[in-house]
């Protein structure tokens, strides 16, 4: 089978293709197929045109056309799409129903139907109101347009990926058809490592907070750390990540005012290939995570990267959280907004070196065997497959 994936941005640029279409697409190589990949380098016009291979995946940056008002972002769709016939593929999986992609889409759709190839399409967060409509910087113009795609591309799919069980029940919901709507949640890459942990006599206890910042309230995580200070003075909480709006800032600035900052170790982003040693660091890792649409909808690849390294996690019980952990076993679990709740499991945890180590090691090897992309990838198939 020849699959072309057309994402809405580049490969590196945002997450969902290097993280979520990549793997899915080496996975399915694995299995026989040839897939190829179509991008709008819009944030990186100096990558225009580029072209390479990646485990077998033939990935394609688009010439950008000229930035003429008006004009560009639809000549840009067309030249995505026109790239994904070149392919002559038998799937055109399209990646979010928005923005390039998205338009891509409905371009598809004007062409005779038995010339169009069969069209997939894979959601992995709410575009709409309560998703990133409301999170993104987007103009009022824009944030109807992403709306709009958003409900007709999912009503105008041969089939529909979802990378929630939320995504599952909200499209389920728009009146598609539940046997064209098939649940993948981001998956685990067979190399992926286990951690080996830093092990001293005389070590502080390190919390680690890796982040994106946008899920939770920022003073609600220094009022967990703060509790758990209480009863464990020495303990440190180690950052790292970077938020879209300067959140970083007011966790220190909050910080500095409740006299804690000097026990805070902000890193900031990393590259992947540097996390492995801020892993090594942690005792326990800690996913705050507010009960919201966005929050319910996502699949969080930052969970998934600290279970499948072995760091003990205490999360909130909101979303794809509950199918990435089985609750005191491979990490724990505590209801939604439930301050004490969380600092008394994080103090459970630190407390009790034994059940951290078994608990990660339950992880790494649970998420490994239940969420591992080559499990997965047949019902990438399936999706792929399946006659409408």
């Amino acid at each position: 089978m020849r699959i072309v994936m057309i994402g809405p941005f580049g490969l590196h640029s945002r997450g969902t293709m290097g993280v979520r279409a990549l793997p899915m697409a080496w996975a399915l190589v694995r299995r026989g197929h040839k897939v190829f990949m179509e991008l709008p380098p819009w944030q990186m016009p100096e990558e225009s045109g580029q072209c390479w291979e990646d485990g077998g995946v033939l990935i394609r940056n688009i010439d950008l056309p000229p930035r003429i008002p008006g004009i560009f972002h639809i000549w840009t769709a067309a030249r995505l799409l026109r790239g994904a016939l070149s392919c002559r593929p038998d799937v055109i999986y399209v990646f979010k129903p928005k923005a390039y992609s998205g338009l891509a889409h409905w371009l598809a759709m004007f062409l005779p139907r038995k010339r169009r190839p069969r069209i997939v399409l894979d959601t992995d967060d709410w575009e709409g109101a309560g998703g990133w409509n409301d999170l993104g910087d987007y103009s009022p113009l824009q944030r109807r347009v992403f709306a709009w795609q958003e409900r007709w591309g999912i009503l105008h799919a041969d089939a529909v990926t979802v990378a929630s069980r939320t995504l599952e029940s909200l499209v389920w919901a728009m009146g598609v058809n539940p046997d064209s709507v098939f649940y993948v949640p981001n998956g685990v890459e067979p190399e992926i490592s286990v951690r080996e942990a830093i092990v001293t006599e005389r070590r502080e206890p390190v919390i680690l907070l890796y982040t994106r910042f946008f899920e939770f309230s920022v003073a609600r995580v220094l009022d967990v750390f703060a509790s758990v200070r209480d009863r464990i003075s020495n303990v440190r909480m180690l950052v790292v990540g970077k938020g879209f709006h300067g959140e970083e800032n007011t966790l220190l600035d909050l910080a500095q005012s409740r006299g804690i900052v000097d026990v805070i170790d902000y890193v900031g982003w990393v590259q992947t290939a540097a996390l492995p040693q801020y892993f090594a660091c942690a005792d326990v890792a800690i996913y705050p995570f507010d009960d919201t649409l966005i929050n319910r909808t996502k699949c969080a690849v930052k969970l998934r990267d600290l279970l499948a390294a072995g760091v003990p996690v205490v999360a909130e019980a909101v979303g794809q959280n509950r199918e990435y952990i089985r609750h005191s076993v491979t990490s724990l679990l505590v209801e939604p907004g439930n301050d004490d709740a969380f600092s008394d499991a994080v103090v459970r945890l630190l407390a009790d070196s034994p059940l951290r180590r078994e608990m990660g090691d339950a992880a790494a090897c649970d998420i490994r065997r239940r969420f591992a992309w080559d499990r997965l990838v047949e019902v990438v198939e399936r999706a792929c497959c399946k006659q409408g």
